[in-house]
């Protein structure tokens, strides 16, 4: 395998970089695979995550956190330097910059497709120079404007993600009439800005933003309602990992499962999505989704990736 890493038992192990190989050629958007719903690994090179508790918060331990994914299988890898769970510290552009740049640069290097997970358009715009591909904006265009014209001025397939509010404030915005139809409509008036600004529709990808500003009940009833942001004709993203509501649906005791153990019912929620035509999914841990998605391919192969079409 030609990469930045050493192949998995091999060399000294000090260090996730331990041999330097020949870089493959950078992976495209293009190039993805089209005949089963794709699975992005997630990457959060931070100390405060929901998930990991900040296992990957330095560089060699995110790259080789990244490299594993990849070579485990993600199409995509979604790298991000803040934490967006609840209640979680802003960080700002040069602190995430440090902490992101120089992991992008190795995983772009190996051949991975990488995505940029912030709020911020400078991190997303240094993150496209280091080799990035697309991105993942948590923010749903709230706090920085300036990202739509970034999106418009470099062409690059644009997550757009349904949220209100911020990490902090979030939880108590949960009012809806309607959720899968109120967040449908919330994502069409952010699109215009995005038309305005010259970004194309072909560019944007839709998160429904399960977790974010909705309650454990309004997370089922935003998956079971996906056809109206499949009306809205863009691919879709749905991120359910280890996410609170599925902790709550596996509560035994009276204790909801933590993190760590709520990956049977990801990859559950993952083949759901995938027989829905979900474009892709997010998730931490690859392997299980993988399988997944393979199977939702195997048992409705017209469907997977079929709403919308990933063209």
């Amino acid at each position: 395998m030609d990469s930045l890493a050493a192949a998995p038992g091999t060399g000294p192990a000090t260090s996730p970089l331990p041999i330097l190989r020949r870089p493959r050629p950078a992976a495209r958007f293009d190039d993805l695979p089209t005949d089963r719903t794709l699975v992005m690994g997630i990457l959060n090179v931070t100390p405060d995550s929901f998930s990991d508790g900040g296992k990957h918060a330095t560089a060699d331990s995110a790259i080789a956190a990244g490299l594993r994914m990849f070579y485990a299988g993600a199409d995509i890898i979604d790298v991000g330097g803040e934490s967006t769970r609840p209640g979680a510290e802003e960080v700002g552009p040069d602190e995430e910059q440090r902490r992101v740049l120089p992991v992008i640069e190795a995983l772009v290097k190996a051949g991975s497709l990488v995505s940029i997970d912030t709020t911020h358009a400078a991190t997303a715009a240094a993150a496209l120079a280091a080799g990035a591909a697309i991105i993942n904006d948590v923010s749903g265009l709230s706090l920085e404007p300036e990202m739509a014209e970034l999106v418009a001025r470099t062409r690059v397939p644009y997550i757009l993600m349904h949220r209100r509010g911020d990490a902090g404030t979030m939880d108590s915005l949960t009012e809806y009439r309607d959720v899968a139809a109120d967040v449908a409509a919330e994502l069409a008036g952010v699109r215009g800005k995005l038309y305005a600004a010259g970004v194309a529709p072909e560019q944007i990808i839709l998160d429904p933003g399960l977790g974010f500003a909705k309650t454990d009940a309004q997370n089922w009833e935003l998956l079971q309602g996906l056809d109206a942001l499949a009306g809205m004709g863009h691919r879709i993203l749905i991120g359910a990992s280890r996410k609170r509501f599925l902790g709550t649906l596996l509560t035994v005791a009276g204790k909801s499962a933590p993190p760590g153990e709520r990956d049977a019912a990801t990859a559950a929620v993952t083949a759901i999505s995938a027989a829905r035509g979900a474009w892709a999914v997010r998730v931490h841990d690859v392997v299980p989704s993988l399988d997944a998605v393979k199977v939702a391919a195997q048992m409705s192969p017209v469907a997977s990736g079929a709403v919308p079409v990933n063209d």
